[in-house]
């Protein structure tokens, strides 16, 4: 059974695994630089609730997210999260874990909506569940991310009130 806690200093190692997985694959976050067990912490420490998925037989971290702000001052009722499952786990229902608990945190902060900045064109799964939750595209932004291979592909943002 998949369960979602907080995170906490002693999760770092296998959150930083799943994280930095997909930022070296170069195919769905902005950040292109892994963290280090130092600036793993305080990046998951930063955020307003970073979730951690876990299989509570196993213990084994198999996915994450992160909760904050997306702006600030007369925009700071609306959120922004990240999320990233274990690679070898995906396809599991683990991301859908993820995602619902990001929404109900997110509402439990205080926030109104949630906003997906850049949700890449070809992760179709993403796509997929993201409609399924009920979230909202907002069209395309064209070029809007930078492959890994250097080719350029477009990002949707998506957005859902909490």
């Amino acid at each position: 059974m998949i369960e979602v806690k907080g995170f906490l200093r002693e999760d770092i190692e296998e959150v930083n695994a799943v994280w930095n997985k997909v930022v070296t694959d170069g195919r769905a976050f902005p950040q292109s630089e892994p963290f280090d067990i130092e600036n793993g912490i305080k990046f998951f420490e930063s955020q307003t609730f970073t979730g951690v998925a876990y299989d509570t037989e196993t213990n084994e971290i198999v996915g994450v997210y992160i909760l904050h702000p997306n702006f600030v001052g007369r925009c700071s009722h609306i959120c922004n999260t990240s999320y990233a499952v274990k690679d070898g786990k995906r396809g599991q229902g683990i991301g859908e874990k993820i995602v619902s608990h990001s929404l109900k945190k997110a509402k439990e902060c205080g926030f109104k909506i949630l906003q997906l900045n850049a949700v890449i064109a070809s992760n179709a799964p993403a796509l997929r569940l993201y409609k399924k939750l009920g979230l909202t595209p907002l069209g395309a932004i064209k070029d809007g991310f930078l492959n890994i291979d250097g080719e350029y592909e477009d990002i949707i943002p998506h957005y859902i009130n909490l």
